[in-house]
């Protein structure tokens, strides 16, 4: 299935990666070539000022030969981004900033993690250095109490995210309010992701007493690539399923859907998907902290690179993102500026 499809080989990309950018940097800025003047040799009309301008000069190539070099091996140091391969999100944002970041003289390395509390953990401690594609206002909100100082927010890339509970378009139910009522159309179950999940704790802590649940459907914990596959499943056999979902997800543009009303607001409202870092980052990378606090999406951006390093390029994300940058190049000029 197309989700499983992106369970990318980034460690193996990002070794081949580094080993291309040590390659680079082994003549150290000389190439193994003597200086021009090597086989000059010294008379007694040198006078000691012209000595010392040669060697000022030799001194200055020796310099923009090494800062050349050493951009190109990735001398402005590794940046660690981290992920949940399946959340498709932070996948598509991890994959656009290792392209811009290597463009800039960087080493990206993107870790994969297979749920949110180590995810966040792992930045907490320094071990990974930014979660690019971070719900902290309502989804995250508690790993965000959890962790506090240990964890910088360097700025919101897109407005307007939201946690849903969906069916299939022909579904004969609009509201969540209407679920108790029908737990047997769905075999009692609302099909769920991750158990770390954020989404996964607000639907069992504030959706299901919320609308009296508790008594009539299980929240069952899978992956998000497992629930995919038992929604499509359903609808293939037309039969009906509910599911966690959110907004933005490419699932919405691959089946047709509908998002439950939710007239007590248990989902929570709208929130901003955000660069989390490690508390140090901004000293450490303070340029790139900087690129990223100006990064912003639209919608139709955000569709645009979702699709392309998702779909179109599944098998090849870097791709599917150098494909989104060649398309919007003015908004990576306006924030590298």
């Amino acid at each position: 299935m197309r989700t499983s499809s992106t369970l990318l080989k980034s460690a193996a990309i990002a070794s081949m990666l580094g080993l291309t950018l040590a390659a680079c940097g082994e003549d150290n800025g000389d190439n193994g070539e003597e200086p021009d003047d090597a086989d000059v040799e010294d008379t007694d009309t040198d006078t000691d000022d012209d000595a010392d301008e040669d060697a000022d000069a030799d001194a200055d190539d020796a310099d923009e030969d090494g800062d050349e070099d050493g951009e190109a091996a990735g001398d402005g140091g590794t940046v660690t981004l981290g992920i949940i391969p399946s959340w498709t999100d932070g996948l598509s944002l991890a994959y656009l900033w290792e392209a811009i970041l290597e463009d800039e003289g960087y080493e990206v390395e993107i870790e994969e993690i297979n749920d949110a509390a180590p995810l966040y953990t792992g930045v907490a401690n320094g071990d990974i250095h930014v979660y690019p594609s971070a719900w902290p206002e309502v989804t995250h909100a508690d790993y965000m109490e959890q962790y506090g100082d240990d964890l910088e927010d360097l700025g919101a890339y897109y407005e307007g995210a939201v946690l849903t509970l969906a069916v299939p378009e022909y579904t004969e139910i609009d509201s969540l309010e209407e679920l108790a009522d029908n737990a047997d159309m769905f075999n009692g179950q609302v099909v769920g992701i991750e158990p770390g999940s954020g989404h996964m704790g607000v639907t069992a802590d504030s959706v299901f007493p919320e609308y009296g649940l508790d008594d009539e459907f299980t929240l069952a914990d899978s992956s998000t690539a497992a629930m995919l596959t038992e929604l499509d499943n359903a609808i293939n056999a037309e039969e009906d399923i509910v599911v966690t979902l959110w907004r933005p997800f490419w699932a919405y543009g691959e089946w047709d859907l509908k998002d439950l009303e939710d007239p007590e607001g248990a989902l929570g409202e709208p929130e901003t998907l955000n660069f989390i870092a490690n508390s140090e980052f901004s000293s450490d990378f303070p340029e790139v902290a900087d690129w990223m606090g100006e990064f912003e999406l639209t919608d139709d951006e955000y569709a645009e690179l979702e699709d392309l390093v998702v779909n179109e390029y599944e098998d090849d994300p870097e791709a599917g993102a150098r494909a989104w940058m060649d398309n919007n190049s003015d908004l990576i000029e306006e924030i590298m500026d």
